[in-house]
């Protein structure tokens, strides 16, 4: 498409609010207001749509290079663009490690070359992952790829001393130390969450306790270092106390939680019967944990002490996932369900596979935002973009759309439902844990930059 193309986007409601029209022109919103005149920009029927700030996901694992069999950047991109997302954090576990300023480079030019979304390496925090010694941190710092945020995702930093290194060593670029925080030695051999499903299916457990004290340390050392921590996919209520411990007494943590830790839980490793369904699909790192944590991960998402939603997008080939719960590897897809998804969760239905789900209109949340009318957009915005992008440092990502502002942003039909089927992702891979379910809210286009990507609900490119 050409790069001088403008839009109007006619009757849409920003962040839920009146209709206006949006104009879009130069790569930015050029104009807001009823009535605007086309002044020959092609005109979007938006009315009933919703502008929201394009999605930033702070998770994903696009698996270029090394892993091209189950993702690459462009796929995963377009997957990206499909679920309204304008800017991905891609994490550093590919084959070769993004340890180095040349794989962070190599995995933002393939970015940048696939056009659909801003792709953001995240640098590892040590060699190889391996836990040992830091990485080139400074030098993946002012590479071409600018990278801000560092973790080892899929390892935890479980050495004190190194982490405490980690958080010194990039407070001086105001970077971000992103911590998988799971003890290592107390999650040996695990397969889930250890309860009362773990006990009664016979599989080892990976207590809630592993994630909660690598949380309570790492807190403790970025208030002594005066750093910036994140903490990513937070999955216990233990962890959320901790968190809100931290953040009251002015420790720089925020923190991220999946959309499938809002809505999934471990009885469904049990299946309908209870006697095991051991369905692979299930099987993630973090585990799925209990109906109580869930409730008190969506609680803590709506008041803040959970910062943001991430997908943790996590594609596998078949012979990954399809074989023995065991030898499955941990991981879901979420890039184009993540929306809908926490739409769903955080209206308080859950849905069930293979039919339709309670429509959210009119039930809010429960607690202090039971007053307000859901869905709540602006809850949405903030912490599925404004949040991310700060965190990221992603200027121009996650700001409402209005005139000056770059047009990045997505269009959301509230009204829709759609039920999800496996084999019409965008992703190479097919490791939903939604097949069949169907949601609320479907994203109707996406603009990069003031460029769709995404129109009528499909890619354009």
């Amino acid at each position: 498409m050409s790069a001088a193309r403008a839009y109007l986007l006619k009757g849409v409601s920003v962040v839920g609010g009146e209709p206006t029209d949006l104009l879009l022109r130069g790569g930015a919103v050029a104009a807001a207001g009823r009535g605007l005149p086309a002044g020959g920009a092609e005109a979007v029927d938006a009315d009933g749509l919703v502008a929201l700030p394009g999605l930033v996901d702070l998770h994903v694992h696009l698996r270029e290079p090394g892993r091209e069999d189950a993702e690459t950047v462009q796929t995963g991109s377009r997957a990206a663009a499909l679920g309204g997302y304008t800017a991905v954090c891609a994490m550093a576990n590919t084959d070769p490690v993004a340890d180095t300023a040349g794989v962070v480079e190599q995995v933002w030019r393939l970015g940048r070359a696939a056009g659909l979304v801003d792709v953001q390496p995240v640098g590892a925090v040590t060699v190889g992952l391996r836990g040992e010694r830091l990485a080139e941190l400074g030098a993946m710092a002012t590479s071409a790829a600018s990278v801000r945020m560092f973790s080892d995702d899929g390892r935890c930093v479980s050495d004190a001393r190194l982490m405490r290194r980690a958080l010194e060593y990039v407070k001086a670029f105001d970077g971000v130390i992103a911590q998988h925080a799971e003890e290592p030695r107390l999650t040996a051999d695990a397969q889930m969450h250890e309860g009362e499903v773990s006990a009664r299916l016979g599989l080892a457990g990976w207590p809630a306790v592993a994630e909660e004290a690598v949380i309570a340390r790492d807190v403790l050392l970025a208030g002594h270092v005066g750093s910036r921590l994140h903490v990513c996919h937070v999955s216990t209520a233990g962890s959320v106390e901790i968190l809100r411990w931290a953040k009251g007494r002015g420790v720089r943590v925020t923190a991220e939680v999946c959309p499938h830790h809002l809505l999934l839980t471990d009885d469904l490793v049990a299946g309908a019967a209870g006697a095991g369904s051991y369905d692979p699909v299930f099987k993630v790192n973090p585990p799925l944990r209990t109906a109580a944590d869930a409730a008190v991960l969506r609680a803590a998402l709506a008041e803040g002490v959970l910062d943001a939603v991430a997908t943790d997008h996590a594609p596998h080939a078949v012979e990954d996932k399809e074989c023995e719960w065991a030898y499955a590897r941990p991981g879901m897809l979420g890039l184009e369900t993540a929306l809908s998804v926490v739409l769903h969760a955080l209206a308080g239905a859950a849905p069930r596979s293979g039919g339709a789900a309670p429509a959210p209109s009119g039930a809010a949340p429960s607690g202090d935002r039971a007053a307000r009318q859901w869905p709540d957009w602006d809850l949405v915005a903030e912490r599925m973009s404004r949040t991310p992008a700060r965190i990221a440092g992603l200027a121009g990502h996650g700001r409402d759309p209005a005139p000056g502002v770059p047009a990045n942003l997505t269009l959301v039909d509230p009204a829709a439902r759609w039920r999800v089927d496996p084999t019409a992702l965008a992703s190479r891979s097919r490791n939903t844990p939604y097949a069949g379910m169907v949601l609320p809210g479907r994203v109707v286009a996406t603009f990069l930059r003031g460029e769709p990507t995404v129109l009528d609900g499909k890619a354009v490119r």
